[in-house]
């Protein structure tokens, strides 16, 4: 398969992500972040172990609940607390800062050399997306801007372990043993600080369905199967989609306005996407394939 068609398959999973605030907003309970969390990750998880058929060993268990910690019970727990105590825009304009936490720690961490393209893209996309999202009532709460600003660290981390940590097996077993770790960890969390779920509705139902089949088990396997075969540095800006897919749904689907800044903010997006995943050089390409 191709590196264009890689890139492709990976860029569904942020377009994906897209729909979370709109389907949390507009179909879920409020109030039950960590529960939205864990029924997103475990059932998705399970499923796809259940696929697999594939356990892991014992010697990889206290790394699966890193990374389960990192890039679903933090970042989703974050992420839910976020979107109901921010406006969407404000939320996806702090988590922007990812890509540049992303490139910084896959410096250290893989030995990938830090690019002026990569840095141009990443600050770019943050610029981007600021236009697009940020309007002028936009409601910075304090819990809801450190949660935005944890998950985006919380993700970044994620990514860059993900490449560093990969075991010898398909991207489909390692991302069912990241959800299901991930899951696992909400569990407890979600049962002793939130109270039970009200009785469900058919678009509740719908809402879960879409956000643990599609928003997990799918993009997350089309994400981490990303970091493996392009490495996180290649991959980490084609997130600024997220907000994007969002702020275009919502004027779909919502009838929303969209400035002519918005506009500008949008080709300013996809202007750092196409910086981004342009292919890199020689050494970026062998130092981003280190493993350990």
């Amino acid at each position: 398969m191709s590196a264009k068609t890689d890139m492709l398959l990976t860029a569904l999973a942020p377009v994906i992500w897209g729909s979370t605030y709109i389907v949390t907003t507009g179909l879920l309970p409020a109030g039950y972040p960590l529960t939205d969390a864990a029924l997103r990750a475990l059932p998705a998880g399970l499923l796809l172990m259940a696929l697999t058929r594939q356990w892991p060993p014992r010697r990889w268990l206290g790394r699966l609940l890193i990374l389960g910690a990192l890039n679903f019970a933090l970042f989703w727990g974050a992420l839910f607390v976020a979107a109901y105590r921010l406006p969407g825009g404000v939320a996806a304009t702090l988590g922007a800062v990812q890509p540049l936490i992303v490139l910084v720690l896959a410096r250290f961490m893989l030995q990938v050399p830090l690019s002026q393209r990569g840095i141009l893209a990443a600050l770019t996309g943050l610029g981007g997306v600021g236009l697009l999202v940020l309007g002028p009532g936009a409601d910075f709460d304090p819990v809801g801007m450190g949660a935005a600003l944890l998950g985006a660290v919380s993700m970044a981390a994620g990514v860059v372990l993900t490449r560093k940590w990969h075991p010898d097996v398909s991207a489909l077993t390692f991302t069912s043993w990241q959800l299901t770790a991930g899951g696992i960890l909400l569990l407890p969390f979600a049962l002793l600080a939130e109270p039970a779920l009200p009785a469900l509705g058919a678009g509740a139902i719908a809402g879960f369905l879409w956000l643990s089949l599609a928003g997990a088990a799918l993009s997350y396997f089309f994400w981490f199967r990303g970091i493996e075969r392009l490495g996180p540095a290649a991959v980490t800006g084609l997130g600024f989609l997220s907000p994007l897919t969002a702020v275009l749904l919502g004027w779909q689907l919502r009838q929303e306005t969209l400035s002519a800044a918005q506009w500008a903010g949008a080709c300013v997006v996809l202007l750092s996407v196409w910086l981004g995943t342009r292919p890199a050089t020689g050494a970026q390409r062998g130092a981003g394939l280190s493993r350990s």
